[in-house]
C-alpha cells in the first residue's frame, strides 16, 4: 500500500463523507449547541491544521532523521521535506480535519453533551500536576539513553506540554463535556489505530524495533503507535471543545480584563 493510498482510503474518504453529513444536517437545521457556537465550525478546525503541521514537523523530521520510524521508499511519491516524505505532511494536515469534522458531527447529534454541575476548578491543578510528572519521567528515559524507551519519551516530551496548558485552562471545562471528547477520542484513536496496523503490515512504514518497546497489540501495533493517537486526538479534541464552547471564551475574557488591570496598574 502507497502512503497516499493510506491517505485517501482512511483519512480522505471519510473527510468527504463527513463534509456531506455536515452539509445535510445544516440543510435540515441540525446545529451545534448553543454552547459551541463561538467560533465558527472551520475556523476552529483550520486553526488546529496549522497548529499540527507546525508543532509536529520539527519532531517528526527528529524521529525520521534517528531512525525511530522509516518508510519504504517505493511506496512513497520521493518528494521529501528534509527527511520527511511530502505524504506525512499531508497527514498532519488530514487528521485534525478529519478529527474536528467527526467531533462536530457527534456534536450535533448528541443529545445530552454537557454534564451539569458546577465547574471543578481543582482539576485545572491536579491535571497540569500528573502530567508534569510524566514528563519528567519521559525526560529522565531520554537523559539515561534507554534505547527501549526512545519512541515512547520522545512522544511524551513533545505531545505532554500543550495537553498540560490546555488542562491548566480548561480541564474543568472539559470535564463538562466529557462524554463528547472521551466518545471523539476513543473512536478516532481505534480507527486511525486499525488503520496504521494495516500499513505496517503491508510495509508502507516501520517503527524500530530497537528503540521502542517492541510491545505490540494484537501481535500488529506497537504500543507507541496507539499511544500517538490517543495523544493527537486528545491534543486536537481538547482544542477544538476548549476553542469554540462559552466557557472558555468567558474565562478568557476574564484572563484578559485581569492582564489589562495589572498593566494600567503598573
Amino acid at each position: 500500500m502507497t502512503y497516499f493510498s493510506f491517505l485517501i482510503f482512511f483519512l480522505v474518504i471519510p473527510i468527504i463523507v463527513l463534509a456531506i453529513i455536515t452539509l445535510v444536517d445544516r440543510r435540515r437545521g441540525v446545529e451545534l449547541p448553543a454552547s459551541m457556537r463561538n467560533w465558527p465550525a472551520w475556523a476552529a478546525i483550520s486553526l488546529h491544521v496549522v497548529v499540527a503541521l507546525l508543532y509536529t514537523t520539527l519532531w517528526d523530521n527528529y524521529l525520521v532523521a534517528t531512525k525511530v520510524w522509516w518508510y519504504d521508499p517505493d511506496l512513497v511519491t520521493g518528494i521529501t521535506l528534509w527527511w520527511v516524505p511530502i505524504e506525512e505532511y499531508t497527514f498532519f494536515i488530514l487528521q485534525p480535519l478529519m478529527a474536528g469534522l467527526w467531533l462536530l458531527s457527534l456534536a450535533r447529534h448528541m443529545k445530552r453533551i454537557i454534564s451539569p454541575g458546577e465547574l471543578l476548578s481543582w482539576l485545572r491543578v491536579a491535571g497540569p500536576a500528573l502530567f508534569l510528572v510524566l514528563w519528567l519521567a519521559s525526560a529522565a528515559i531520554l537523559v539515561s539513553g534507554w534505547k527501549p524507551g526512545t519512541y515512547l519519551a520522545l512522544e511524551l516530551v513533545w505531545a505532554l506540554p500543550p495537553i498540560g496548558l490546555q488542562l491548566a485552562f480548561g480541564a474543568d471545562i472539559l470535564w463538562r463535556y466529557r462524554r463528547l471528547v472521551l466518545l471523539t477520542i476513543i473512536s478516532l484513536t481505534l480507527y486511525l489505530s486499525a488503520a496504521d496496523a494495516l500499513a505496517i503490515t503491508l510495509g508502507t512504514w516501520t517503527i524500530n524495533p530497537a528503540k521502542s518497546l517492541d510491545l505490540l497489540l494484537a501481535g500488529l501495533l506497537p504500543i507507541e503507535e496507539f499511544l500517538f493517537f490517543v495523544l493527537t486526538n486528545t491534543l486536537i479534541t481538547f482544542g477544538i471543545v476548549l476553542v469554540m464552547n462559552d466557557d472558555s471564551h468567558a474565562r478568557f475574557g476574564d484572563i484578559r480584563r485581569r492582564l489589562s488591570r495589572n498593566k494600567a496598574g503598573s
